[in-house]
C-alpha cells in the first residue's frame, strides 16, 4: 500500500470523507480490535504504532501514540483526534 508519512501536526489541516473506508465487516473488526490494542500500548507502554488512513486526496500514515479510541475517533498524541472510518491500518 503507498501512502505519505506525515507529521502528527499536520493532521488537523486534513479533510476526511465521510463513508467507511473499509468495506468488508471482518476487516472493522480486525481495525477495532488493533485501535483497542494501540491505546492499552500507548497508555501503558508509550508505545508509537503507524495508523493509515486517507484524507480527501489520499492514504497517509503517522506515527503516535494512541491515548484514547472510540467507536468514532481516535485521541492521539497533542490532543488530535482522526475520525475511526478513515483508518486502513494499525501497525503495532
Amino acid at each position: 500500500m503507498n501512502y505519505r508519512l506525515i507529521n502528527k501536526e499536520d493532521i488537523a489541516q486534513l479533510k476526511f470523507p465521510k463513508s467507511d473506508v473499509l468495506l468488508n465487516a471482518e476487516l472493522k473488526k480486525e481495525r477495532a480490535e488493533k485501535l483497542y490494542k494501540a491505546m492499552l500500548l500507548g497508555n501503558g507502554y508509550k508505545v508509537k504504532v503507524r495508523i493509515i488512513f486517507d484524507d480527501i486526496n489520499g492514504t497517509h500514515a503517522v506515527e503516535t501514540t494512541v491515548w484514547e479510541t472510540s467507536e468514532d475517533n481516535v485521541l492521539i498524541k497533542a490532543g488530535l483526534n482522526i475520525p475511526v472510518h478513515v483508518i486502513r491500518d494499525v501497525l503495532l
